[in-house]
């Protein structure tokens, strides 16, 4: 049995229904209110509004070509590209005739793409560029189809559907019910290859249906929310199912590098993020101040963001308060706001901690931020803040029909009907990720009295220091990452005398920072050994180390040559760094921080000092 020291559990809104799809529950949606507008994207400068009757036709049509190209239910289908309407009507056409979406990152190697195509037996591909259908062109051993939806491939199926008949169709579509499978989702792959999570339509329906109660707040009549995240990642996959089966209206941004233009043509009211973006947003907008008295104007007026929004947890803001928010609101606020589109009024967050200095201050702006924690094997969210009791700094309350628990040695397990069915082809991974009917999350976390879950850490990436001490990287990592220059961060210190990180700088917000501080242009490779910038860089340590015991603090730290990217490998496409890679690339550095500082102090001493602190 699993010691189990505090569990919680969510009553679910809407029993299980076993004989609806993922397909059907969208087309329902669509015929109750045929006239509202289901999607938009941007084509050229304009924004294509297409209503629910236009999206049923589109599917239908594309589902009726996967039929003549042969498609059968049950059999696997790739979808690699970017986030567009085009990969969501793929995504539905495959689901509506009970085949097997799989997600392919658009950034795939060739080894990568090819593991996917082998493990998940594809038997085609839609690919968005020739680029990525080169890819796949390359892997040897794959000889399906291709479709590039950028050129005329859609086209291509939607012609060949025209010997389909209704009857067909509708035949495909009822056949299909909860118990199918209805993608293959390959995790991350933060170490050894990527396992192929299998998700039913179940999963989906029955998280999907309850949610749409629970977070009426992201996803009721009048909501707009812009996707940009990968829809290869299961996290914008439910929340678009969502979007989808409710009365919000999705749209689509597949250029991250116009994202905020497109924020501002679009004007969501809502987004999924993760934290790196709002952290980008808070650095980008300081540094965009150029210094001087207007930054420290912009620190003042964050600084009364955060105090507004804690307050507003402890009884309310005091009327000195709100007049200095009044004031900021006009200075300050409604400019940042501006630059998103002026309408955003909240945001789900997801994929990494966000901290509670980032959740205040944009609550503080207007900006609300629900942070949320789930798994690919959980079909995402497990749990996740609420509109009108929203905990920063916590991952929230379990969704409906879901429960939570924390072992005893601190591990968060997670049971409900949407977790996953089981590995692809590894019975033993799924033996061991399953006990007494609980999940193993990996993830090291607390419940608090109301059920909110906190999370602090991965189970395999907790540190041991030489003298003993557990150390969750996590919140040094996330804290330290709020400086405007940092890009990356990796804290080591397993069986060593203190506790260190290894530091990437962001070369985007390198130019900005220097202006701001006065100092002439640097190259990346003159940043990393500039004294200003690592007297900077000590400062954010010092602030980051009060979350922690002393014990746990940073004592020394490195800053790399390069940034951990998804080019260079050490970045997941999900954004995650593969932690085990760079400590292995990184050993000769680590283990030189650790001697000079050995050298500095003198080991013994260094060693005797710090086993000893509390």
């Amino acid at each position: 049995m699993v010691p189990i020291v505090r569990q919680f559990t969510t009553p679910a809104y809407l029993d299980h229904d076993p004989g609806l799809s993922i397909g059907r529950l969208i087309e329902n949606r669509c015929l109750a209110n045929p006239e509202a507008v289901q999607a938009t994207f941007r084509q050229g400068d304009v924004w294509v509004e297409v209503s629910a009757a236009q999206f049923v036709e589109e599917v239908n049509a594309l589902a009726k070509g996967l039929i003549a190209a042969g498609i059968d239910k049950g059999e696997t289908v790739g979808i690699m590209g970017r986030t567009s309407y085009q990969w969501t009507l793929i995504d539905v056409a495959l689901w509506s005739i009970g085949a097997v979406g799989v997600p392919i990152y658009q950034t795939s190697s060739v080894d990568q793409a090819g593991w996917i195509c082998q493990d998940a037996s594809l038997k085609a591909v839609f690919a968005e560029l020739d680029e990525q259908a080169e890819v796949i062109a390359g892997i040897g051993h794959f000889s399906g189809q291709v479709w590039v939806w950028a050129q005329d491939g859609l086209d291509q199926l939607v012609k060949a559907g025209q010997s389909v008949s209704d009857a067909q169709l509708a035949a495909r579509a009822k056949s299909v019910t909860g118990d199918d499978l209805a993608t293959v989702i390959y995790t991350s792959g933060t170490t050894g290859r990527p396992k192929g999570v299998e998700l039913t339509h179940s999963n989906f329906v029955t998280l999907t249906r309850n949610a749409i109660i629970e977070l009426w707040f992201i996803c009721k009549p009048g909501r707009r929310m812009l996707m940009f995240l990968p829809l290869a990642h299961v996290f914008a996959r439910l929340i678009n199912v969502i979007l989808l089966a409710s009365p919000a209206v999705a749209g689509y941004s597949p250029d991250t590098s116009r994202l905020l233009e497109d924020m501002q043509t679009f004007r969501p009211t809502a987004m999924l993020v993760v934290p790196r973006v709002l952290e980008k947003v808070y650095n980008s907008a300081e540094a965009a101040t150029g210094g001087g008295f207007k930054r420290k104007l912009f620190r003042l007026a964050a600084k009364v963001s955060m105090a507004y929004s804690r307050e507003q947890d402890r009884g309310g803001p005091s009327p000195a308060r709100r007049l200095q928010h009044a004031v900021f609101k006009t200075l300050v606020y409604r400019k940042l706001t501006a630059k998103m589109g002026g309408q955003l009024t909240c945001a789900v967050a997801g994929g990494a901690p966000l901290g509670p200095r980032l959740g205040h201050f944009f609550r503080g702006i207007g900006l609300e931020v629900f942070e949320g924690y789930g798994l690919t094997e959980t079909t995402a969210p497990t749990a996740v803040n609420r509109e009108f009791v929203n905990k920063i700094g916590t991952v929230g309350l379990p969704l409906p029909g879901q429960s939570v628990a924390v072992a005893d040695d601190g591990e968060v397990l997670v049971r409900g009907p949407h977790v996953f069915l089981r590995y692809r082809n590894n019975p033993e991974a799924t033996e061991q990720a399953f006990r007494d009917g609980w999940f193993l999350t990996g993830d090291v976390g607390s419940l608090d009295a109301d059920g909110y879950l906190s999370i602090t850490g991965r189970r395999k990436e907790l540190i041991v220091t030489a003298s003993g001490k557990n150390v969750a990287p996590a919140v040094l990592e996330d804290r330290l990452r709020g400086h405007p220059l940092v890009s990356q961060v990796v804290v080591v210190g397993d069986d060593r005398p203190f506790v260190a990180a290894l530091v990437t700088l962001d070369a985007e917000m390198l130019p900005g920072w220097l202006t701001s501080h006065n100092k002439s242009p640097l190259t990346l490779e003159q940043a990393i050994i500039d004294p200003d910038i690592r007297a900077s860089l000590d400062r954010a340590v010092r602030r980051t180390n009060r979350a922690v015991s002393r014990a746990e603090s940073i004592r020394d730290f490195v800053i790399l040559p390069e940034d951990f990217t998804e080019t260079n490998g050490y970045l997941t496409p999900s954004m995650k760094v593969k932690r085990s890679l760079v400590l292995h690339d990184y050993a000769g550095a680590i283990d030189q921080l650790y001697l000079a500082a050995a050298a500095r102090r003198g080991e013994g001493n260094l060693v005797e000092e710090l086993e000893n602190l509390d």
